[in-house]
């Protein structure tokens, strides 16, 4: 068995499909075929019974016996034709324990008889046969008759022969056996054939994958027909392959610009290290103040390298949350408490207008508390001295709004794009990925960001919508 198991699994999917398609089938033939045979059988035989059923007999059949002879019933002897009625089609025979009473004229018409036949109470049928064993349903009866004065309890045997019936049955067997081979093989060729047509879809869906395998050509797709489980396959391998595409994009996008923006801090950092080299090889050192002031900007570089590499780890994370990870309770508005803090400390020279409300969410907290720093260095970092940045809190909605120059109205839709700047803003340090971060994990944690001009149209508003509550759940 599991020799032939294995077997079946080497073979092709095509193969298997036809294989199980023609078993099906030729189940199906051979249990319509059985039923077939019985049906037929039982009504054949059932005609046979109503006709012993419906037997004409008459009360005394012993006067069919030769009543010259007298003596024990077992030394009776038949006349001729005695063991048929005449115009019937069933032959009789009477018969008790001790032997025959009354048998046909040709004795290949005996009916065979058994002891139980002797101890009947009522009519009763059987299948028996006749003395040259040609096949018969007998029907067996009480009689009382009377030889020689004397009152003898026999049995009288009806028999109707079901050789016929029993070569119609045989015939029957070979004609369902013949149909039942050739719908196997029929089913086997329509088999191949319908599992050549259903597997079209798959051999497309292959040929793609094997172009994807060989070319790396993601984002390849093939036609959709239909809505069946192919079409439904089709259109998952086809959402699949775009996604890779997109993310394959996404990737190359990303390694450019992360390229293109440590480039600037890195040609800066070799010019100054190159410099100080040489004013050392050259033995003639360099100012303290000039040698002070580029180590600082060393210093600087190295900072703005490490916020630059800070947040493109946190860009390569999946944008949705990984299984498993299960979001905790987060007090939003202790997060924007402390980001306050931690922004008053970067300007020292501005004033924060606060209105926090307790709202709690589902939720990573340090994502979270790093996208609210993010939302409030830009307002620290586009405010004028002395400026206000207004910072609320209200039934989950975060504004964070400060009265700076604005962004333009044809900016807007690029102000979360990984990398982007004003031109306006590029001399200011930055890496221009605050706003991607805080964008991605607002959708994390199932919320909205947006960011435009206040209804003034001074400065710049931010807004982030987060679902929660205001007790802690």
């Amino acid at each position: 068995m599991k020799r032939l198991t294995s077997w079946f699994r080497s073979r092709s999917l095509r193969s298997r499909l036809a294989m199980l398609t023609a078993a099906a089938v030729a189940v199906a033939i051979a249990l319509s075929a059985l039923a077939c045979w019985f049906v037929v059988k039982d009504r054949l035989y059932q005609q046979v019974h109503d006709t012993l059923v419906g037997a004409n007999l008459p009360p005394n059949p012993l006067v069919y016996c030769d009543s010259s002879v007298t003596g024990a019933l077992s030394q009776a002897q038949a006349a001729p034709n005695a063991g048929r009625f005449p115009g019937n089609k069933w032959d009789v025979q009477l018969a008790n324990a001790d032997g025959l009473v009354c048998f046909p004229s040709g004795a290949d018409r005996v009916i065979k008889t058994r002891p139980s036949d002797f101890t009947i109470t009522d009519t009763t049928y059987r299948d028996g046969s006749y003395s040259d064993g040609e096949p018969a349903m007998v029907r067996l009866d009480l009689r009382t008759v009377n030889v020689d004065g004397r009152r003898h309890t026999v049995t009288l045997l009806t028999a109707v022969s079901v050789d016929n019936v029993e070569e119609s049955l045989q015939q029957l067997a070979l004609l369902l056996l013949g149909v039942a081979a050739l719908g196997v093989v029929g089913a086997g060729v329509t088999g191949r054939l319908v599992a050549r047509s259903a597997l079209k879809p798959v051999d497309r869906l292959t040929d793609v994958v094997e172009h994807i395998a060989r070319t790396e050509e993601v984002g390849t797709t093939i036609p959709v027909h239909g809505d069946d489980e192919i079409a439904r396959l089709s259109s998952s391998f086809n959402s699949m392959s775009t996604a890779l595409a997109n993310s394959r994009d996404r990737q190359t996008r990303l390694i450019a610009d992360a390229g293109h923006e440590l480039r600037t801090p890195l040609t800066s950092l070799r010019t100054n290290v190159d410099l100080l080299i040489r004013s050392n090889d050259t033995g003639r050192p360099l100012p303290e103040a000039t040698r002070t002031k580029l180590l600082g900007n060393m210093k600087a570089q190295m900072q703005e390298l490490t916020l630059l590499i800070g947040d493109l780890l946190q860009l390569s994370r999946p944008d949705s949350p990984r299984p498993g990870q299960n979001p905790t309770v987060v007090a939003l508005h202790e997060i924007a408490d402390r980001a306050v803090e931690r922004a008053r400390l970067r300007g020292p020279g501005l004033h924060f207008e606060l209105a926090i409300d307790p709202w709690y969410v589902h939720g990573d907290a340090p994502a979270l508390e790093r996208a609210v720093i993010n939302l409030l260095d830009n307002a620290v970092k586009y405010s004028p001295p002395g400026g206000t940045v207004e910072v609320a809190l209200q039934q989950g909605r975060l504004t964070v709004r400060d009265h700076g120059p604005g962004i333009p109205q044809d900016e807007l839709q690029y102000v979360f794009d990984r990398f982007w700047r004003s031109p306006s803003s590029r001399q200011l340090p930055g890496s221009g990925l605050g706003l991607s971060i805080v964008a991605q994990t607002v959708r994390d944690a199932g919320g909205e960001v947006a960011l435009g001009a206040p209804p003034d149209g001074l400065g710049t508003l931010a807004t982030v919508r987060l679902p929660g509550q205001s007790d802690r759940p």
